[in-house]
Order: structure tokens, then C-alpha cells, then sequence
């Protein structure tokens, strides 16, 4: 019972903001100020489970206890019935007995020898008679010589017992035949015990019962203010009506915000997932109760909701979009309870990001070679002033032909538009920054149905990489670019003179969040080259890294899986990360 209140106070205290939480405990506090009389303020939830416990604990012992008293006067009944019942066979079948009871008792044996007998047996007294029920011997000598009100019962020649209501009182009963050498029944042998001795015994057996009784129902008492404060402690003090009023708000507030929640126990089981949580992570299962290791597969994502990797707005992508996770413990009254997960999908806005970034990265470039066209234009200028009209005829051509041919050469050996201008506009920012970014003279790249959207993320992601690798150091820095396709495979290569990747970090870096630049404005580091893999790896491609000096990605992947139509549903949102 503990732990499934502890499973529900944890999904609500959980989902429940601090504010529903604070508003509770004052509500609950100004009740028991203005509660009144002390009967009212007891009215709790855990004082009702206390009093609802012990009513049935004490009406549990009071029924017991009687059905005990009633088995044990029943018991008691049966043996003294059974101890009157052997005691009269024991004196019928004494001789002196028979013989009297034969001859009539002409001597008057039979009393004296029945005082005797219940000195003996403990019996409250021997009646004897013939069988037509004249009294031989009896308690009372007046009564002796007078016959039985009652026939005699054992002239079927059997023993009988039962409760005898005679002239001494209420008494356990014994009667046996008196039977001559014939067998024929001559006379009755009545022995009793009176109730008073069965009473003494039952006072006995009652003392015994009502200490059990009273033992359990203090034994109970003690287990039920046990639970009773178990239960306060799991509930937190809160009443049913306050539990009940969080359980709607954490309804009203799961459902209506478009962030992704999941609420976890102590032990790392999933308590409560709304829809949202649902969507960005994919699952469609019955979660709640379930590990969070058998509703996520391994990986950073994984350790992120577990809380194993510390930090706040952590970056993990999914399958789907990009998100920004946040793992925080929850703590009430001072007992850590389990923890909760916010989930954010930043994928639209990441890709509005991104392509500011592009975007200004452009801008910059164009204002570099602003400059520059500044410059030459002033030399245009000069030559003008100084009549040199045919060179600067010369200058202005030669200008003109080599921005031509650079574009027009890109344009010749790659054949999807939006991959060769974006090759251009790498150019132009690797200039900016002083970087010697060249194209290999046999690439070629046809590829007339290839998804370019795909090559685009690829090549770009790669280039800025490679751009961001050497832009730290001092002599040359040179980016290579090679893009070649055949009948099959479209194959890109890109290489830089950097610092290169170490051995060991060859995997690591395909790790999304894994980056050892510094973060830049809004922008999440640790994306691009996971994406990147992602990419290669959907589309059944291979990714080869070789470590440094120098770094060196190679990528193949085949024409078939790059058609535009059956990607297009999922390009959009992975170009965006």
C-alpha cells in the first residue's frame, strides 16, 4: 500500500508546480487554525484511516471474542456431559450396585456408597434408581424412596447425556443402564455436574480470551498508528481533497503546454508522459510503470533523461527533431521523490538559427569582397585620371574573366544548382578568413536525380568543420573539396591541413552535443557531424574518418537511396538541425 501511494504522490507532486504545492500546504494550514473544536480537526485523511482501523480491529475482537465464549461454553458443555456420562457407566457396573438395586435395597447400601462415590469422581451428585424411576440414593434423603418426575430414559440400554434442569439446579447430565446377567435393564445410574463448576471453568477460559482479545486489539492498534503515519508521511500531510484539486491542475497543466514532461520515481520508473513527451520521443507503449531503459534505446538521449549527464538545456537528437532536455530532481519535505524531464523541440528554431548564421557568414563575405571591389575600382579610377585607357581596359577585363571563370567552372563540373552555389558561397567565406579552399580538379558530380538537399547538409556541415579546424592556426590553411559520382555511388571527400582527430576521438565526435569549440550565441554545438552520420548511415552509406594530422572525412552513398521523393518527408526537418 506504502509504495503505491508513494508511486501516486510522486506523478502528482512531480507534475504539480511549486506554486499548487504551496497553495495546498497554506490551505491546509489555515483549516487546522480555524478548525474549531478538536473532533472537526481530526477529520484528516490520516485520522480516518486510524479510526476506520481500529473500528474494525476492536469490532473484529468484540465478534471473535463472543464466538470464542460460545465455542468454549459449547466445548466445556460436551466434556463435562462425557465426564457425567462415564462416571454413571463407572457406577453401574459396580456389583454392589446392581445387586442392590436387584433385591430392592432392602439394606440401604446404595446411598451411603453414592456419597462416597462423589467424594471420588468430583460428580455433584449420584442418583440411583429402579427402572421404573424409585430413587435409591440422591442429594436431597427426602427425596429418596420417591420415584423420577421423568421416565426413566436408558431403558433402551444406551447412555444418554445432556443439560439436566432437576431440583438442584442446571447441571451436565450422565445416564447409564443398570443391566442384569440377562442383559435386562434393571435400574439408572443419573450423574451430574453442576453448572456452577462448568461456570468456574468458563470464567477461566474467558480471562484467557479476553487477554488475547486484548493483546491483538493493542498489537493492532499500534500496527494502525504505524500505517497511519506511514500513509501521512507518503501523502505529505495533504488531505484527499487536496490531492484530488493537484490531480486536476497536473491534468489541465500536462495537457495544455506544448512542452514534452516525464516524471520518474526513486527507483527510475516512469510515472507520468504527456502527449507531447510521447511525440518527440516516439513512443507509442504504455509507459507509466515501465524503466525508462526499456522505452529509450542507449545512447546519450538515454543518459540525458536519466540525469547521468549533468547540465542544463542539453542538446540530444532524435530520430525526428532536435530537442533541449532538462533533468531535475524533485525534493518534498526534504526526501528526494524522484525527477522530472522537460522536453523541448527546438528543431525550427535551431534551422532559424542556422541559416542566420549562413546568412551572415554570406554577409560578411560580400562586404570582404565589398572591400576589395572598392579597391579595384579605385585603381580603375587611377588609370582613368591618368589616361591609361587601354589598361585599364586590360584590368577590367581581366577582372571580369576570372570571376566567370570560377563560377562557370563550378557550374560545369557540378551539375545540381543549389550544391554548386553553395560550393561558391563557401568559397567566398573560406576567403574571408583567409583560408585556401579548393575544389580537386577531377571532381565531377552529375547526379541529376540525387537529392541535393542531402548532399547540401553533408558538404556543408563538412566544410564548416573543416573551415572552423584551421582557422586557429598560423601558416597555410588549406580545405580540400573532392565530389565525384559514377553509375552507383556519389563520393565526397573533404580534408583540411588542421590539427586533425586524435585515434581515440574518432567515434566520439559523431556524438551528438560532442564539440570542443565553444558555444556560439544561440547556436548548439555538437550537431553537424551527428547529423551528418545520421544521414550517411539512413541512407546505407559508410563514413570514413582518418585521424590526424590533418583531418580526412570520406563519404560514399548510393544513388539509389539518394531520390528526392523518398526522402523529401524527412530532409526538411534534418537540413534544419
Amino acid at each position: 500500500m506504502t509504495g503505491s501511494l508513494r508511486g501516486i504522490l510522486c506523478v502528482l507532486l512531480s507534475a504539480a508546480s511549486p506554486a499548487a504545492l504551496r497553495r495546498a500546504f497554506m490551505r491546509r494550514q489555515d483549516e487546522q487554525r480555524k478548525g474549531g473544536p478538536t473532533m472537526w480537526r481530526l477529520r484528516t485523511l490520516a485520522s480516518m484511516i486510524l479510526l476506520g482501523i481500529l473500528g474494525i480491529l476492536l469490532a473484529t475482537v468484540l465478534i471473535g471474542g463472543i464466538l470464542d465464549v460460545r465455542l468454549s461454553r459449547a466445548t466445556l458443555d460436551h466434556q463435562y456431559e462425557e465426564r457425567a456420562r462415564i462416571a454413571a457407566s463407572t457406577v453401574a457396573d459396580i456389583p454392589e450396585i446392581r445387586t442392590a438395586v436387584l433385591d430392592g435395597d432392602r439394606n440401604r447400601i446404595i446411598q451411603p456408597l453414592a456419597q462416597r462415590l462423589i467424594a471420588g469422581t468430583g460428580a455433584s451428585y449420584i442418583v440411583v434408581t429402579d427402572r421404573d424411576g424409585l430413587r435409591f440414593s440422591h442429594p436431597n434423603p427426602q427425596q429418596i424412596g420417591r420415584r423420577l418426575e421423568e421416565p426413566v430414559s436408558v431403558l433402551d440400554g444406551r447412555s444418554h447425556v445432556g443439560i439436566d434442569h432437576g431440583s438442584l439446579g442446571q447441571s451436565a447430565n450422565g445416564k447409564a443402564p443398570i443391566v442384569d446377567g440377562r442383559g435386562r435393564v434393571v435400574g439408572q445410574v443419573s450423574v451430574g455436574i453442576l453448572e456452577n463448576q462448568v461456570a468456574h471453568q468458563l470464567d477461566e477460559e474467558i480471562e484467557a480470551i479476553a487477554l488475547y482479545s486484548a493483546i491483538a486489539l493493542a498489537a493492532g492498534a499500534a500496527v494502525a498508528m504505524l500505517l497511519t503515519r506511514a500513509v501521512k508521511r507518503v501523502t505529505f500531510g495533504l488531505e484527499l481533497r487536496e490531492i484530488a484539486s493537484l490531480l486536476q491542475e497536473r491534468e489541465a497543466m500536462l495537457h495544455g503546454i506544448r512542452e514534452g514532461v516525464i516524471g520518474m520515481d526513486a527507483k527510475g520508473r516512469v510515472n507520468l508522459v504527456n502527449d507531447e513527451a510521447r511525440r518527440l520521443l516516439g513512443i507509442t507503449a504504455n509507459a507509466i510503470g515501465q524503466q525508462l531503459d526499456e522505452l529509450v534505446p542507449a545512447g546519450r538521449l538515454r543518459r540525458v533523461l536519466a540525469g547521468r549527464d549533468a547540465g542544463a538545456d542539453l542538446s540530444v537528437l532524435t530520430d525526428d527533431a532536435l530537442l533541449v532536455a532538462n533533468h531535475r530532481p524533485v525534493v518534498v519535505g526534504g526526501r528526494p521523490i524522484g525527477s522530472i524531464v522537460t522536453l523541448r523541440d527546438r528543431t525550427e528554431l535551431e534551422a532559424l538559427i542556422r541559416r542566420m548564421h549562413a546568412v551572415t557568414g554570406l554577409s560578411n563575405a560580400l562586404r570582404a569582397q565589398e572591400h576589395e571591389f572598392t579597391n579595384r575600382l579605385h585603381v580603375l579610377v587611377g588609370l582613368l585620371d591618368l589616361g591609361e585607357t587601354d589598361e585599364a581596359r586590360q584590368y577590367l577585363a581581366d577582372l571580369a574573366s576570372d570571376q566567370l571563370i570560377s563560377a562557370e567552372d563550378l557550374r560545369s563540373r557540378i551539375g545540381p544548382p543549389v550544391v554548386a552555389a553553395l560550393v561558391l558561397a563557401k568559397l567566398a567565406v573560406a576567403a574571408e578568413s583567409d583560408v585556401d579552399l579548393s575544389v580537386t580538379a577531377d571532381s565531377h558530380l552529375d547526379a541529376p536525380a540525387a537529392d541535393a538537399q542531402t548532399l547540401m547538409t553533408i558538404i556543408g556541415n563538412l566544410i564548416d568543420n573543416a573551415l572552423d579546424a584551421v582557422s586557429a592556426q598560423s601558416g597555410p590553411r588549406r580545405v580540400t573539396l573532392q565530389l565525384r559520382d559514377d553509375d552507383h555511388h556519389v563520393r565526397m571527400v573533404v580534408s583540411d591541413n588542421g590539427p586533425g582527430i586524435s585515434a581515440e576521438a574518432v567515434e566520439e565526435i559523431f556524438t551528438d552535443g560532442y564539440s570542443t569549440k565553444s558555444p556560439r550565441g544561440e547556436m548548439r554545438r555538437g550537431m553537424g557531424l551527428a547529423l551528418v552520420r545520421r544521414l550517411v548511415y539512413r541512407r546505407n552509406g559508410t563514413i570514413d574518418v582518418s585521424p590526424g594530422p590533418g583531418a580526412r572525412f570520406e563519404i560514399r552513398l548510393p544513388l539509389s537511396s539518394l531520390d528526392p521523393v523518398a526522402s523529401a518527408r524527412t530532409e526538411v526537418s534534418e537540413e534544419s538541425r
